[in-house]
Parts: C-alpha cells; sequence; structure tokens
C-alpha cells in the first residue's frame, strides 16, 4: 500500500499536478473533492430560489391590492351612474304625464272653445234670421190677397213669386225649414195656441190651422207657430128641452 502512494506520489510529481490534488487523491474519500465550491454554487442556487416565492407573493398582494380598488372604483361609479338612470327615469315619468295633462287640457279647450264658436255662430244666424222672418210673412200676406186680372197683374205677381222665392232659397241654405203643424196634435214646444175652435170633427187638443208659420233652424226651433187647437164642443139644449122647461116656468 505504502509502495502505490510513492508511485502516485512520483507520477504527480512528474505530471506537475497540484500538491491539493495529490492530498485529495491521498485522502480516504475521493467523494470530497471539490465538493466545497460546489456546495456553495447549490447553496446560493437555493438561497435565490428560496428567495423568489416571497417576492411573487409580495408581488401578487400587490396585484390583489390594485385589482381591489379597481373593483371598487367601478362599483361606485357604476352606483352613480345607476342613480343618475333612475333620476332621468323620474324626470321622464314627470314630463310625460306633464304633457299628457297638458294636451288634454288642450284637448278640452279646443273642444270647448269649437263648441262655444257653434253656439256663437248659431246664436247670430238665428237672430238675423228672426229679424228677415217678418219679411216673408209679409210677403206670403201678400200673395194670398193678390189674384191677377190682367197680363200686366200677371207679370208682376210673377215677378214677386222669383222675389219672394230667391228668399225663400236662402233661408233653405242657411239650414231654415218651415213647420207643418196641421192635423198634429197640439205640442207646446213647438206651438203656441192663440185661438180655440170647439168642433167633433177632430179630437180635443188637435191643431186645426196655423195663423203665424213656425220655422226650425237645423234641429231647433227657431220661432213657435201660432196655431189654433180643436176643442170639444159644448152640449147645447134640444128644442123639447127647452119647450118642457119653458111650460113648467
Amino acid at each position: 500500500m505504502m509502495d502505490e502512494n510513492k508511485q502516485i506520489n512520483n507520477t504527480s510529481q512528474q505530471l506537475g499536478e497540484p500538491t491539493e490534488v495529490k492530498q485529495a487523491m491521498k485522502s480516504d474519500s475521493p467523494a470530497q473533492i471539490n465538493f466545497n465550491e460546489s456546495g456553495n454554487e447549490v447553496t446560493e442556487q437555493v438561497t435565490s430560489q428560496a428567495n423568489v416565492p416571497g417576492d411573487a407573493a409580495t408581488i401578487n398582494a400587490e396585484t390583489g391590492v390594485a385589482a381591489t380598488d379597481n373593483t371598487g372604483v367601478e362599483t361606485a361609479a357604476l352606483a352613480e351612474l345607476t342613480q343618475q338612470i333612475e333620476s332621468l327615469k323620474t324626470q321622464l315619468e314627470e314630463r310625460s304625464t306633464q304633457y299628457m295633462r297638458i294636451a288634454a287640457d288642450f284637448e278640452n279647450y279646443r273642444k270647448r272653445t269649437s263648441k262655444e264658436k257653434e253656439e256663437l255662430e248659431t246664436l247670430m244666424k238665428r237672430n238675423t234670421i228672426l229679424e228677415l222672418l217678418p219679411v216673408v210673412d209679409n210677403f206670403e200676406r201678400a200673395r194670398s190677397h193678390l189674384k191677377p186680372q190682367s197680363d200686366g197683374e200677371m207679370t208682376m205677381h210673377k215677378s214677386y213669386q222669383g222675389v219672394y222665392k230667391q228668399l225663400v232659397d236662402s233661408l233653405k241654405r242657411l239650414g231654415v225649414s218651415p213647420m207643418r203643424p196641421e192635423g198634429q196634435e197640439f205640442d207646446p214646444n213647438l206651438h203656441e195656441a192663440v185661438m180655440r175652435e170647439p168642433t167633433d170633427e177632430h179630437p180635443e187638443g188637435t191643431v186645426l190651422e196655423e195663423l203665424v208659420r213656425g220655422y226650425y233652424l237645423g234641429e231647433r226651433v227657431l220661432r213657435h207657430a201660432m196655431v189654433k187647437v180643436a176643442a170639444p164642443k159644448e152640449d147645447t139644449p134640444s128644442t123639447e128641452e127647452d119647450q118642457s122647461s119653458q111650460a113648467f116656468s
């Protein structure tokens, strides 16, 4: 064994190997050669690897805090937008209700003014026509009395009839129409009774004659008709009853 070590030393000296190698080769545990340096490198690598999770955890924590802050900002912004939307909805409903109310008020105002305008026009038309009706009455009276005999009178009569017809046509265009009450039952809403005539030929309350013509303006009464109405005939005592009453007197 000693001879082998000597041979190794001699060989090492001849090859010019360092003394540390010689000692290492002399030692009983060859696996320990240069392990200190390798161990230091491994230790540094392990330490650096051990430090990495701590840095990653710090980064993850900072990222989580930033994400939480972003989430809080987004939640606040969303809540503010939701509140603005609700406020706008409320304003829209109020404006819609106000618009509907104004529209209804305007429609009622339009109908009311239209009705008042129609009533005013009807009243003006009625008053104007009432002023013209006496003229029509005089035309009718004159026509009933005129009895032309000669050609000249007939010519005047035709001219008179032409003027009367023109006047009547104008009244018709304005919505005026005459009443025809003869033979109808007396109606106080349409007729004005100025005379009563006892008779057995017609039931009581029947219009016998129209003395002054009545007129309608559309569906309304323009002027009531003055009429003569049938009345029940009074019973007169017979001749025999008169004689008997005279005998006992």
